[in-house]
């Protein structure tokens, strides 16, 4: 992987370079869109620029990485590339744009470290950069190769909208050339582009919460309040304007946090608020195949009234043998739910389970957390992060 040189150097300026990570990103950004403003307008997210929180994903993902690179110097962090990987062929990251990224990214990184970098320095992190970069490429392209459905992006009609709650609604799609459409693992999600009306394509990324196997497309979108900001303009925009017979741009579909469970594995599938959309398709994909092991469904959320897709979650539990639902509520607390806030104490949880979360990061956090101190291996629990991946920004 590191070169001799290289280590010695990254391992000895690693500690400068993280502290200063925050601010060499937020530079980093400001330079790559000065230079090229059509890539905020219609590729980067223009919320979590406004929020900060790419800014803060890049800065985890790269320390992270130089950290693994020291720590393991004869593996690469596959689990963690292949997330962000999935993310990148969604929206249609090209390898040319890899490197505009290094030309901003080191000018950023030579403002805010000024006379430290040296010649030595800077060989030393572009090898950290284009080994990361030159992985993601090869992924990314491998994805790509192996989507039955990308030639590149698909016109979707909208066939029939659904008002889940009041701040969720699902939309259900067909290809608007009547071609086939290939099937997703229970899951994924697909990267969907709308027109806003300052003329920005905006792009976002949804789970898949239909059942794996149908001729239609379905993903829920959750109102994010404030439709006039970044953060929510998109979902304001699908909420406000998009109706039955409307065209809409999808990818085809990507993600790593899909099922991969015989049917001698116990599951748990533990999710809050909007984060339950990846394990209704999963529900309704173990339903299919007839998964005979214990399922534990676990969901939090505001109040019943706020659970999206509930009776779906119902439906599909009630279809499998061995299967059991635990839902809390914050608010109006139904008889068989429970109030508060998701606690495992009492859940009993099978000897070798494998758990998929989604959901907020705090709640996924603690779920984690319980699992590990009921036993369950921390290589079995897998995670979904709607947006940035801010878990490896906390833990850089």
């Amino acid at each position: 992987m590191l070169s001799e040189p290289a280590r010695a150097t990254v391992r000895a300026t690693l500690p400068a370079v993280g502290a200063n990570l925050g601010e060499i990103t937020e530079r980093f950004y400001a330079g790559l869109f000065a230079a090229r403003p059509e890539l905020l307008r219609d590729l980067f997210n223009r919320g979590n620029q406004a929020a900060g929180t790419q800014r803060q994903a890049l800065a985890g993902s790269i320390a992270a990485f130089a950290t693994h690179l020291l720590e393991h110097p004869d593996r690469r962090p596959d689990a963690m590339l292949a997330r962000i990987a999935h993310k990148h062929a969604s929206l249609g990251v090209t390898p040319e744009q890899y490197a505009l990224v290094h030309e901003h990214l080191f000018a950023a990184i030579a403002e805010v470290l000024g006379e430290a970098v040296t010649p030595e320095v800077a060989a030393a992190w572009d090898e950290v950069y284009w080994l990361m970069a030159n992985a993601l490429v090869a992924i990314e392209k491998r994805l790509r190769e192996e989507s039955a459905d990308d030639a590149g992006r698909r016109a979707w009609e909208v066939v029939e909208r659904v008002a889940e709650t009041a701040d969720v609604v699902s939309f259900r799609l067909r290809p608007v050339d009547g071609g086939p459409v290939a099937d997703f693992r229970a899951g994924q999600y697909v990267s969907v582009r709308v027109a806003l009306p300052d003329g920005a394509r905006q792009i976002r990324q949804y789970s898949l919460s239909g059942a794996p196997g149908s001729s239609l497309r379905q993903f829920s979108v959750k109102r994010v309040h404030g439709d006039a900001s970044p953060e929510g303009e998109v979902s304001g925009h699908l909420h406000a304007r998009v109706r039955e017979g409307d065209v809409l741009e999808l990818s085809a579909p990507y993600g790593d946090l899909v099922l991969d469970a015989a049917d001698s594995t116990p599951l748990l599938l533990a999710s809050a608020g909007i984060g339950v959309t990846p394990m209704i398709a999963m529900l309704a994909q173990l339903a299919q195949d007839g998964h005979s092991a214990p399922v534990t469904v676990v969901h939090g959320d505001r109040s019943p009234a706020d659970h999206a897709l509930r009776a779906e979650h119902e439906a599909y539990t009630a279809k499998l043998p061995d299967a059991s639902t635990h839902f809390w509520y914050e608010q109006d607390a139904t008889p068989g739910a429970r109030a508060g806030l998701v606690d495992l104490t009492d859940v009993e949880v099978p000897l070798g389970t494998r758990a998929y979360l989604c959901g907020p990061l705090p709640f996924m956090r603690a779920v984690r957390a319980q699992l590990i101190e009921k036993g369950v291996a921390p290589a079995d629990i897998h995670y979904e992060v709607f947006g940035p991946d801010l878990w490896l920004a906390a833990a850089a």
